[in-house]
């Protein structure tokens, strides 16, 4: 190595380091804020100096501001800083196989304005042209984009993170689809890409009431079926980003076709069109059922939301249902819980949510099928962050890639 290759290497070194002391002081603020200066540096074991650098560069980009005075312990009075995280904003997006759920949030990722438009039978290239207009339209209200960070977007299936593309969707009839090109081309504004359960696992663990976990497994239930892998504080993604394709593990080699060509997925068995599947079918052969009502007697009304009044009202056709598709769910998540061992599992998706029969029926069929050495611990819950977390875990995906937050 020359001396020229040195001297760029010991630059590039001391950048990257820079650019870590800032992450770490802007993530401290953030979760520690109003704070001195002096109590960062003490927290992170920074030199004075160093802080002072990064919180000038921090508070010129407007995402920290000084606050008012501290304590004093015997000299001046600290001036406080603490983080701003309205001072820009974000775009979350979230295509499930029937919705695009679009928001604007703020950099802690609360919500400022939500709209969510169906899919309808947008398949393949007009999936991608119908995206592109809804984010057109979005931005069009949303004013200037001079503070906009970014776009993220999730998605169901295999997706290449890295590169931003959309390699496989079965539901949707995407394969390598360039979306990240495609938006930033189009609206000049950086964006990421992401598998959607992977997002929602992050944002358990960065946003949520998971921070403290470091094995988690997270299951959503909803137009599909999939999982994220937490392992040692770190999302296993796999070799090409396909890891967690929960729903197209075979459980039936006799059993129905699945959309990804495959015969026998679990998906087919757990989530709302085999749910949905699952009432008409038995509504047809004259079961009785409160959710008519709640549909108004149309069959085309019926929905997740509809289904789970149902379970609420303790309808026996919907419980029915439950416990079936509960019984299939549990014995995928012991073959789950037999390979990583996690400390808790989160189940999230329309199906879950507010869904307190679900996780009740799951954690018994877990524990009686399961090694109990490893469920004597093991939690089962519910997803914290709600119906929000589809565009929550979108933000989150971009909030960790800027900031290194928590992860």
């Amino acid at each position: 190595m020359n001396k020229r290759d040195g001297v760029k290497r010991r630059t590039g070194d001391l950048k990257l380091i820079q650019e870590l002391n800032r992450s770490i002081i802007l993530d401290t603020i953030r979760q520690y804020g109003p704070i001195s200066r002096s109590e960062i540096a003490k927290r992170n074991k920074l030199s004075p100096t160093t802080v002072t650098s990064a919180v000038s560069e921090l508070i010129r980009d407007a995402l920290v501001s000084e606050v008012g005075v501290g304590e004093s312990n015997g000299g001046r009075k600290p001036i406080l800083v603490q983080f701003s995280p309205d001072s820009r904003f974000l775009i979350g997006i979230s295509i499930s196989g029937s919705r695009l759920t679009i928001a604007q949030m703020n950099l802690e990722a609360r919500i400022r304005k939500k709209e969510a438009y169906p899919i309808k039978l947008n398949q393949g290239d007009s999936v991608l042209a119908f995206l592109m207009d809804v984010i057109e339209r979005f931005l069009s209200r949303a004013g200037s984009l001079d503070n906009c960070m970014g776009i993220s977007i999730v998605t169901q299936g295999i997706v290449d993170s890295a590169k931003g593309v959309i390699r496989y969707n079965p539901k949707l009839r995407l394969r390598d689809a360039p979306v990240k090109e495609m938006v930033e081309q189009r609206f000049g504004v950086d964006t990421w890409v992401d598998n959607d359960t992977n997002a929602y696992l992050l944002a358990e663990k960065t946003l949520g009431h998971f921070r403290h976990y470091q094995n988690m497994l997270y299951v959503t239930i909803g137009d599909g079926l999939g999982a994220s892998l937490l392992m040692d504080g770190a999302i296993y993604r796999g070799y090409k980003g396909g890891a967690g394709e929960f729903g197209h593990t075979t459980i039936d080699r006799a059993g129905m076709r699945c959309d990804c060509g495959n015969i026998g997925c679990l998906e087919n068995y757990v989530s709302w069109p085999a749910i949905y599947s699952k009432l008409l079918s038995a509504l047809a052969k004259g079961k009785a059922s409160s959710i008519m009502a709640l549909a108004h007697d149309d069959l085309n009304e019926i929905n997740a939301k509809m289904f789970r009044q149902a379970l609420a009202e303790k309808d026996a056709l919907a419980v029915s249902i439950l416990e079936e598709t509960a019984s299939y769910l549990a014995a995928g998540m012991v073959n789950l819980i037999h390979l990583f061992n996690p400390e808790v599992i989160i189940l999230g998706g329309e199906i879950a949510f507010e869904n307190g029969l679900l996780i009740e029926k799951v954690r018994e069929y877990v524990c009686e099928y399961a090694h109990g050495i490893l469920t004597e611990e093991l939690e089962i819950r519910p997803n914290s962050l709600g119906e929000d977390v589809e565009v929550v875990g979108a933000a989150a995906i971009l909030l960790q890639d800027v900031f290194q937050f928590s992860l």
